[in-house]
């Protein structure tokens, strides 16, 4: 177990994160969330715009509440929308108290704003006061935002990406945590799931100054795996730490985490797996081509409104990204015809062996 920083809440070092829940029936959430518990994570952090996660979180969690950690939060910058957002999650959770509840994903030029009287702030401290919630965090994929925010000595804990591509985090914000005894939540352990070896993302993330490394599971065998790398866990050797760089090398800066804030599109475009797809496409995984030709809406349809780009935490080109995707998923006729007589010919050649 680890402490997590001055809120003294002893956390397993793996928790379970709330995106996938919500796409997840009911029986399929409850699995998911049994398998972590009894594995021994007492963690899960959601939000309010993670559709129906915090119900399914609140119905697995009967008669178990006072044994597990819960962690919620909002994106509403005005102290009346954060309050009512707080009241909404209690009613969702089915509880009378959440032990963290956060500001979600801070942006440039907002903390004024939510520090402001008739700010976020106000609900979130009335509500400590209250009873409500026990500590207010932070979360966001600009470090140098966050480092802003935990400067003003009003957020517990903060949540930032810390994987082995996003590591400006090690700069000053995880230091600066540690220092004012803040809790870390690392967050994207896998880089949204773009990692061949989920097990090496997350020792790498473990390794770090994170207290507990968040990881979205869709399903119990995912979770059984998790909980084997932490179980087992060992620092990463040379040679691994060579095979994740060169992984992340590919990656590059420009691809998304699957974090689904672009998401709804308005013409109905699945944009994260969109561009998963091209990304394991680019990688030499030749599946992901007959997947997007089935898919009934796909980056042709882009209407180039730009909605996507405005909510992307990572402020990612994401129209050019989607062209750049259907040409990448979308072999030419040239290139078919090159593949067919390479068949052709590894035919030839290994009948040829074979006489």
């Amino acid at each position: 177990m680890a402490r997590l920083g001055r809120t003294n809440l002893e956390v397993y070092p793996l928790g379970l994160g709330g995106i996938p829940l919500m796409k997840l029936g009911a029986n399929e959430a409850r699995a998911v969330i049994d398998a972590a518990i009894e594995g021994g994570v007492n963690f899960a952090d959601t939000a309010r715009g993670y559709g129906s996660s915090e119900e399914k979180l609140g119905d697995a969690l009967k008669g178990r509440r006072s044994d597990f950690i819960l962690a919620s939060k909002s994106p509403l910058r005005a102290s009346q929308g954060m309050r009512k957002a707080i009241e909404q999650s209690l009613r969702n959770f089915q509880t009378d108290y959440i032990d963290i509840y956060q500001v979600h994903s801070l942006h440039p030029g907002e903390l004024a704003h939510i520090l402001a009287p008739g700010g976020a702030m106000e609900a979130l401290q009335a509500a400590k006061a209250a009873g409500k919630i026990r500590f207010i965090g932070v979360t966001g994929h600009r470090p140098p935002v966050l480092v802003d925010a935990l400067k003003t000595g009003k957020f517990d804990t903060v949540q930032a990406p810390i994987n082995v591509v996003d590591r400006e985090s090690e700069d000053e914000l995880l230091p600066l945590a540690k220092k004012m005894d803040i809790g870390i939540l690392a967050m994207k352990p896998i880089c949204g799931g773009t990692l061949d070896n989920p097990g090496l993302g997350i020792r790498f993330s473990l390794n770090s100054l994170t207290d507990l490394v968040l990881c979205g599971m869709k399903n119990v065998l995912e979770v059984k795996a998790n909980l084997e790398t932490v179980r087992t866990f060992k620092p990463l050797s040379e040679a691994e730490l060579d095979q994740l760089l060169e992984e992340a090398s590919q990656l590059g800066q420009q691809f998304c985490r699957r974090c689904e804030y672009c998401q709804p599109c308005p013409e109905g475009l699945p944009i994260p797996r969109i561009l998963w797809l091209a990304n394991y496409h680019a990688r030499g995984n030749r599946w992901t081509e007959q997947e997007y030709k089935s898919m009934e809406i796909n980056a042709k349809d882009c209407e180039e409104c730009g909605d996507c780009e405005e909510k992307c935490p990572y402020d990612l080109p994401i129209r050019e990204m989607l062209k750049l995707a259907d040409r990448e998923l979308t072999p030419s006729t040239k290139v078919l015809a090159k593949r067919k007589v390479r068949k052709l010919l590894d035919r030839h050649i290994l009948g040829r062996k074979t006489i």
